[in-house]
């Protein structure tokens, strides 16, 4: 029971990160619409096998709702000639078509059988052969999305206890991304001064402020340059 109360919390978690990635951060979008060749050696469903189990499925389903009009023919009324006559003659024509989707499905189910389900893409017909979108560059953009998940997530561990409801961590976080902000870079001093606007909510200053210390206590240089960032809140 231990064992598999973990892996369904592991799975939770697992789907509460996909769920929160592709909502906020873009997980899964498609990056453009290159195209590249699919490897040789990769294995696909035959495309034959394909078509002959969707005729089994769709002619096996026919058969199923034959068998149960079959079943409801019966003849209430009193037995008269001239009514016993065409009920049989229903039933006659129910029951060759019942033996009719039968064969059709013993048949089909035979060629299935000889026809292999898997086959190499080299060895699909021409007219089956397709390409698939690039991953080089969607993996790549990928990573980058979840090392900033994580990033937030160290963010979110450090703002936690400084909120009275910590369910709302991400949100603050989110709603600091999309504020405005001065920046006012300092090139004698080497340094680029970020100044968050503050909220609407001031309550947050605190934990806002907590977060700028944070920061600025890696000495982050920003990009490509020798400034080192440092993070006020307002007018500070």
């Amino acid at each position: 029971m231990i064992p598999l109360a973990v892996a369904m919390f592991a799975r939770w978690s697992q789907e509460n990160f996909f769920k929160y990635c592709r909502e906020h951060f873009g997980l899964d979008k498609l990056v453009d619409y290159c195209i590249e060749p699919v490897s040789e050696s990769v294995k696909v469903v035959n495309p034959e096998y394909r078509r002959l189990d969707s005729q089994i499925r769709s002619s096996q389903g026919k058969l199923n709702r034959l068998l149960a009009r079959f079943a409801t023919l019966t003849l209430d009324a009193p037995i008269e000639p001239d009514k016993v006559e065409p009920f049989l003659q229903k039933k006659t024509i129910c029951q060759e078509e019942i033996e009719a989707f039968q064969v059709q499905i013993k048949t089909l189910k035979e060629k299935r059988k000889q026809t292999p389900h898997y086959l190499k893409v080299k060895d699909l017909p021409e007219e089956e052969q397709f390409q698939q979108l690039s991953t080089k560059s969607k993996h790549f953009i990928d990573t980058i999305k979840m090392i900033a998940y994580r990033a937030e997530t160290a963010m979110a561990n450090l703002l936690r206890e400084t909120l009275s409801r910590p369910d709302e961590v991400r949100s603050l976080l989110r709603a600091i991304y999309s504020s405005e902000a001065d920046l006012i870079p300092d090139h004698e001093q080497g340094t680029l001064t970020v100044k968050l606007h503050h909220l609407a909510n001031r309550s947050y200053d605190v934990a806002i402020q907590k977060l700028c210390d944070e920061l600025n206590s890696t000495e982050t240089k920003f990009p490509r340059t020798n400034l080192r960032m440092i993070f006020k809140l307002g007018s500070k």
